[in-house]
């Protein structure tokens, strides 16, 4: 895989440089310091992966990806945050914007520990990328010249993308008839899933009648701009949870980074939302199974779980638990997915329900509360 280096300071791109080197079966092939001199290197390198600093001179990371956008330039984008408020809303701008991930800049004292997150940080997004680009590969042979082509591709690949052109499993339009209607809705996501929440919610009427809750993978500082973002997109309200609130119809509450968010029984019986420091599930912290629990014990049968784009099996628990309770289980299909990680381990458990593309998940949504 060959990287780009994009970052104003000297002292960071070689940082990153040192540490991506260290990546087997990664290239540097350049480094600028500015979003236009970027552009230029883009065109001539052809790097597979651009490291995006979001604050330069002349051109910042946002104005970049507009240029990818608008060129339509073959590279992929993984931004380099600061754990700062600016940073953290320009990284989620950037996420709309069509950038592949981002990483935040350790901050610790010990130098020789920052290479270490960092490098451990690069390393898992580089492996989901490469991931990607080989399904999004098959995906394109497989619309050429017909499944039968790729099959043995596929076979060699069983353990990431066994399920992507089983059309069992790929796409399901049909609704789930129920006997009662949902009263919440519960909302699992990862990698990719600002841009998948966004489209999940942009279009949401204001009225619906229920809450939603969301968990997305993400840092302190991060889930805050996040909740800014897609309230300024939604017409429901969206917020970042806070403890001890009680839950509000036509209100969307973003789990807060660093934190677990579950739902308990206040006075009264009414429902809120708890935050909590109890340990990370699965390596995350929110974690996506620790909310599923807790609205499943919470409203039994009338939830309306779903999973959506994200890395590893974090929601596969939670999902199960709600299957067993009654719930509608809805998960994102493969193809709209940016990583077809936690949907697969929900939909191969045999947990799905419905298995839909991003843009029809809204629909079975509203025809279940």
């Amino acid at each position: 895989m060959k990287v780009l280096i994009v970052d104003d300071t000297i002292f960071y791109r070689k940082i990153l440089q040192d540490v991506l080197e260290t990546i087997p079966g990664v290239e540097v092939v350049g480094s600028a310091h500015n979003g236009k001199l970027a552009i230029d290197k883009v065109k001539r390198l052809k790097p597979d992966l651009l490291t995006l600093d979001v604050e330069m001179p002349q051109m910042n990371g946002l104005e970049t990806l507009k240029v990818i956008q608008n060129e339509q330039l073959d590279v992929d984008a993984l931004m380099v945050s600061s754990k700062t408020q600016k940073g953290s809303e320009i990284t989620i701008q950037a996420l709309a914007l069509g950038a592949y991930d981002f990483i935040s800049k350790p901050d610790i004292a010990d130098p020789e520990e920052n290479k270490r997150i960092l490098k451990q940080e690069l390393t898992n997004k580089l492996q989901i990328l490469k991931q990607k680009k080989r399904l999004n590969a098959l995906v394109h042979r497989t619309r050429s010249h017909g499944a039968s082509d790729v099959l043995q591709d596929l076979k060699r690949d069983v353990s990431k993308s066994r399920s992507i052109y089983d059309t069992s499993t790929s796409i399901n339009y049909k609704s789930v008839k129920r006997t009662e209607k949902s009263q919440i809705v519960a909302v699992g996501s990862s990698t990719g899933g600002p841009n998948a929440l966004i489209t999940l919610l942009s279009d949401m009427p204001e009225n619906i009648g229920v809450p939603i809750v969301i968990t997305q993978h993400m840092p302190p500082v991060f889930t805050a701009s996040l909740a800014k973002t897609l309230d300024g997109k939604s017409k429901l309200s969206v917020k970042e949870a806070m403890d001890g609130e009680v839950l509000q119809p036509n209100t969307v509450y973003i789990a807060m980074g660093g934190q677990q968010m579950k739902i308990a029984s206040g006075i009264g019986y009414q429902k809120m939302i708890r935050i909590t420091d109890d340990p990370p599930e699965n390596s995350c912290k929110p974690s996506v199974d620790y909310l599923f629990r807790s609205v499943s014990r919470e409203y039994g049968s009338k939830v309306t779980g779903v999973i959506l784009t994200g890395m590893g099996n974090d929601g596969k628990i939670g999902m199960s638990v709600m299957k067993s309770a009654g719930a509608l289980t809805i998960a994102q299909n493969a193809e709209t997915c940016v990583v077809y990680g936690m949907p697969k381990a929900v939909i191969d458990a045999g947990l799905a329900d419905q298995i839909l593309p991003i843009d029809k998940i809204k629909d079975e949504i509203l025809k279940s509360i």
